[in-house]
């Protein structure tokens, strides 16, 4: 018997564990070919959600428009527009629409039988994409076994069935269940529009409340990450990288959102504020708070860059060009007017060097955010389901850029002794964070400060401008060359050589967030003849007058791509009172000329793999290799 005959028997001896007998092998293949001849289920990519909760938890909740579009093909000549409206916010916020109910007397036993009907046919509707099994693992445990019936088709055609239903709904009311059947199958709705989320980047920062936005995605049921610069930013912080946090804590006191820091996650800032009053006289000024962290996490930057000399990052060491008697910066060749000649917390002759105030509060905050229990678990959950980029049915999925030349060639990185580029300077980039997360030690630590605005920060894709944005009041130099990608890409030859260097073939999409487009400048998403999808629409309210829109999501079903822009979101009351929605506008990036089945993706291939397992393991059986038991 040859080597590999031996290791094969070996294999299939484990995978006899899990199907014992003959039977058990050729019922579960007969299973995975029929899953193979399902309808390929829908997906959703957002990017750049900065911290908008409210916008992001309503869009999970109306997936999209998928909900309103299922509605409305399902109650077609049936409910009107309000009625279908109404439907549809019970379906995204049934806790709260139902007090709504209740408080205006509309709670009869009417419409709860209505509408439960009508829930009913709507999660049926949706049901039929997957397989039975695994909707009822969709279901919730309590109401498993009843959902189950409900779902069984129950026309007027078959009379004794339907008056089987039309009694469980009636008894469901009788009982007093009603509300809580309601959430339920709403929650199975949603579960049920959308398969799989994927986030390109980008929850934390600018927006009041990226902690709920984790923990809406701590509780979904399948999500995965592809990390942005602001979010490895927030893991380096949690980690403990002193960088990282001097610019988390800079950004949310020049944003004003300190909520997210004291509120959300328990990191005080106090001592910080009492430092800056004492160094800089305003008492609780935000203005000296950002002046007191400003000046800090410049130190901070300038000692990172001098124990990395392969970050090729020195023109970025400022302090020590500063002429603070004539109040200018030497930039290059020219020397420009500094905003202020006021640092009293720098010494010329060691500019880098933190006073011992400094080292106190820097002390301080981190162990504040190594400590914090809830920023410890958001960013746990975003090692263990996010990465630096994503290979999925054909496409790419990241952030940022892979770092170009001018030529079209992948761009070198010097990554600890070796050079690296295109796909192995992403896996790179991934092993550092998890190993940074995991160990914790300084020079990993270093390396998320530079994944955030590095150079060739493949997450970050510019050269970021923080002592200029800060120090000097000319803004024509706080202008941040981008990486070359952006502009290449524009091209389909430069997006095909990108898919390829994934093993990827040319007739896939590059997908990326990052960097918002101005619609309202007549910016488009899509670019490089359709191989690049830029779905960063600018969720953040900051962004909205530039972009012209409140944000992307790109919707791919068994039909194709849709990109939906959004308009801004109002508010929640908007929607429980006014059945107010997000109204998006469509257009379609790539029609398929027949309904994908899950065969045409990654899980159908990881399922014909499994067969062939199966198969081998049958053969087996009959063979006499292995015992049946």
């Amino acid at each position: 018997m040859t080597e590999a005959k031996v290791d094969q028997l070996k294999y299939l001896r484990l995978l006899s564990q899990q199907f014992p007998t003959q039977q058990a092998v050729f019922t579960e293949i007969i299973n995975l070919q029929a899953i193979l001849n399902l309808p390929k289920a829908t997906e959703h990519f957002m990017s750049d959600v900065h911290g908008e909760s409210d916008a992001f938890t309503h869009i999970l909740n109306n997936c999209s428009g998928v909900i309103r579009e299922r509605v409305a093909a399902t109650f077609e000549g049936v409910l009107d527009d309000a009625q279908q409206a109404e439907l549809c916010t019970l379906i995204y916020y049934p806790r709260e629409k139902l007090e709504l109910m209740r408080a205006q007397h509309r709670d009869t036993t009417e419409w709860y039988r209505n509408t439960l009907h009508n829930l009913v046919r709507i999660a049926r509707f949706l049901s039929n994409n997957y397989t039975r099994s695994k909707v009822r693992k969709a279901m919730p445990v309590a109401y498993a076994y009843i959902i189950d019936e409900l779902l069984h088709e129950a026309g007027h055609k078959n009379q004794s069935r339907h008056s089987y239903h039309v009694r469980i709904i009636d008894s469901i009311i009788e009982t007093g269940s009603a509300e809580d059947f309601i959430c339920s199958l709403s929650a199975l709705i949603k579960r049920l529009a959308v398969d799989r989320l994927h986030i390109v980047g980008d929850i934390f920062d600018r927006g009041p409340h990226a902690d709920r936005i984790m923990d809406d995605l701590l509780g979904y049921h399948c999500v995965d990450v592809q990390w942005g610069n602001h979010d490895v930013l927030w893991m380096g912080a949690a980690a403990g990288s002193p960088a990282c946090i001097a610019t988390v804590v800079r950004n949310n006191v020049r944003y004003g959102q300190l909520e997210v820091l004291e509120s959300a996650y328990g990191i005080s800032l106090r001592e910080l504020a009492l430092f800056a009053e004492r160094a800089y006289g305003q008492s609780g000024d935000a203005k000296s708070m950002e002046r007191a962290i400003s000046v800090i996490l410049l130190k901070l930057e300038g000692r990172t860059i001098m124990r990395h000399p392969e970050f090729s990052m020195n023109d970025r060491l400022l302090l020590d060009r500063m002429d603070l008697e004539h109040g200018t910066v030497r930039l290059g060749d020219t020397d420009y007017p500094l905003v202020t000649t006021d640092f009293p917390t720098l010494d010329p002759q060691h500019p880098y060097e933190l006073t011992p105030e400094e080292s106190e509060v820097m002390n301080g905050l981190v162990k504040s955010f190594r400590e914090s229990v809830r920023l410890q678990r958001h960013m746990d959950f975003l090692i263990d389901h996010g990465s630096v980029y994503l290979v999925h049915d054909g496409n790419l999925i990241f952030h940022g850029c892979i770092p170009m030349n001018e030529d079209g060639t992948f761009r070198m990185v010097r990554c600890g002794d070796a050079p690296r580029s295109g796909k192995a300077y992403m896996d790179f980039c991934d092993h550092v964070v998890r190993r940074a997360w995991n160990l914790r030690q300084q020079s990993d630590l270093d390396w998320m400060w530079y994944l955030w605005c590095g150079k060739q920060s493949p997450m970050s894709g510019r050269i970021v401008k923080t002592f200029e944005r800060i120090c000097v009041a000319d803004p024509s130099t706080w202008v941040e060359p981008r990486d070359p990608y952006w502009r290449l890409t524009r091209n389909e030859e430069a997006c095909v050589d990108i898919l390829h260097e994934f093993g990827l073939s040319g007739k896939g999409h590059i997908i990326n967030g990052h960097t918002p487009i101005k619609i309202r400048a007549g910016e488009k998403p899509i670019r490089g003849g359709g191989r690049l999808l830029v779905i960063d629409g600018g969720f953040c309210k900051a962004y909205h007058a530039t972009t012209g829109i409140a944000g992307f999501t790109l919707v791919v079903d068994d039909c194709g791509m849709k990109l939906r822009a959004h308009r801004p979101f109002e508010s929640v009351a908007a929607a429980l009172t006014e059945n107010a929605d997000i109204t998006s506008v469509t257009t379609v990036v790539e029609r398929e000329d027949r309904p994908l089945l899950i065969s045409d993706t990654d899980t159908g291939r990881n399922i014909r793999s499994q067969i062939a397992d199966l198969k081998a393991l049958l053969e087996a059986y009959r063979m006499g290799e292995l015992k049946e038991h």
